[in-house]
């Protein structure tokens, strides 16, 4: 794609980014294919490379983002199935990510879409906030229908998404180190996250005992916290690069006093981003280094156990298990082999559905602030989810989980989840309570 920048725009240095990605686009239209929204509305500039021409046309003229361009690049999923069809290497996640922080900072947003954008991101990134929302959620659910077809309707998905109940706060999720049983192998930080340890600690939970009983050290730095992601994909850029400080420091004192193997991480969402921290901290010299270091170090709970060598599984259960692979997992850090590979060494029979390239509709806060796409996806994928005839979801994804959750009628965990009960640990208690 030509582009015309002046040299003065050029010497931003996200200006120059972005221009050296949009010039990679040769408008071959393979994206289109792949893309959610474009599959699922049928309009150019809801796919990848209509949403290009947008953000080239508004960098370019160096103005303000329009109405238009905000509702294109909010019904982004940020899904990155276009960069995994891509043929030219086109970087779309980290223009799509300028172009969200351009957003965020030239175009006042109607007052509703301000609240309930600045309520989630002072809410679920936050823990013990998180947890006293949800608790009150179960008191305005009823309520929920009053704000459909209002300004506030993201608010009546974000009431209807809300679990009946929340679970107690984790020991896993405390900082603290928790001990290899037996010769230690190994030694790993455990991202324990902001929602994902509210929804379901059990996850994590899963993650320590499995890890453990292989003889992998487990540790939980003191000051870690929400990777960013949340904010980052809501345009606040100042939020993300803080978070990911806070996190970069927390995990290089932990790797300086006592070495680790890796930054284990069992939310996908998560790990997209922190892979992604030498980016976004380049221009930061105080960090640039720390954080490619980081970078190095995240891993996927199923990517880092696929290097330990497993001993023969405890149980072989044997239950067929659809794998739906989270957007975030498959395209954004391309690991696609080794959960499916783990379960069926495991003893599950596993299961892939169709179109498994196309997203739940989850991805981090759009199921509240897009609804209405959101459930048509999510509707799409749990059809064909079923159509596989398995007793269970597994995925390594918690908004995954939540979003599939809501409509599938077969239990959905979390991979590790799986592989720990296999393994000799607890059974999922999402199978128990679905027989």
């Amino acid at each position: 794609m030509q582009t015309t920048f002046s040299p003065e725009q050029l010497a931003d240095p996200h200006v120059a980014e972005s221009e050296k990605i949009l010039r990679k686009c040769v408008h071959c239209g393979f994206c289109t294919a792949t893309c959610p929204t474009y599959v699922t509305l049928g309009n150019e500039l809801d796919s990848p490379r209509g949403r290009i021409y947008l953000i080239k046309d508004m960098l370019e003229g160096g103005r303000a983002a329009d109405k238009e361009i905000v509702t294109h690049i909010d019904r982004c999923l940020s899904c990155l199935a276009c960069m995994t069809t891509c043929p030219s290497g086109v970087n779309y996640m980290h223009l799509v990510d300028h172009a969200r922080a351009h957003i965020e900072k030239t175009y006042r947003r109607p007052l509703p879409d301000r609240l309930v954008r600045a309520l989630l991101a002072f809410v679920l990134p936050h823990p013990a906030r998180f947890r006293a929302a949800l608790r009150l959620a179960r008191l305005g659910r009823p309520f929920a229908g009053l704000f459909e077809g209002t300004a506030l309707k993201p608010l009546a998905a974000m009431l209807k998404l809300a679990p009946k109940t929340v679970p107690a706060a984790s020991p896993a999720s405390r900082p603290g180190s928790h001990a290899a049983k037996g010769v230690r192998r190994g030694r790993v930080a455990l991202l324990t996250g902001c929602a994902q340890s509210v929804l379901d600690p059990a996850i994590n939970e899963a993650t320590v005992s499995l890890l453990t009983r292989l003889g992998v050290e487990v540790v939980v730095p003191r000051g870690e916290g929400c990777c960013g992601a949340l904010v980052h994909h809501m345009g606040k850029e100042d939020a993300a690069l803080a978070d990911a400080r806070r996190n970069v420091d927390a995990w290089a004192r932990e790797a300086e006093a006592g070495g680790l193997d890796a930054i284990v991480i069992t939310a996908s969402g998560c790990g997209t981003t922190i892979k992604d921290y030498g980016f976004m901290l380049r221009l930061d010299p105080a960090y640039a280094d720390k954080a490619a270091r980081v970078s190095a170090l995240a891993k996927d709970v199923t990517e880092y156990l696929a290097t330990l060598d497993l001993p023969e599984p405890a149980k072989k259960p044997g239950m067929a298990v659809a794998y739906h692979s989270a957007c975030s997992m498959q395209h954004g850090q391309r690991i696609t082999r080794q959960p499916k590979e783990l379960l069926a060494r495991a003893g599950f029979v596993v299961k892939e559905p169709r179109e498994g390239h196309l997203c739940c509709g989850s991805a981090g806060t759009y199921n509240m602030l897009q609804p209405e796409i959101s459930a048509r996806l999510r509707d799409r994928k749990v059809k064909n989810i079923e159509a596989t005839g398995a007793a269970l979801v597994a995925t390594g994804n918690i908004g995954c989980i939540t979003q599939i959750a809501s409509a599938a009628k077969m239990p959905v965990v979390h991979t590790v989840q799986l592989l720990d009960w296999a393994y000799g640990g607890k059974r999922p208690a999402e199978l128990s309570r679905n027989g």
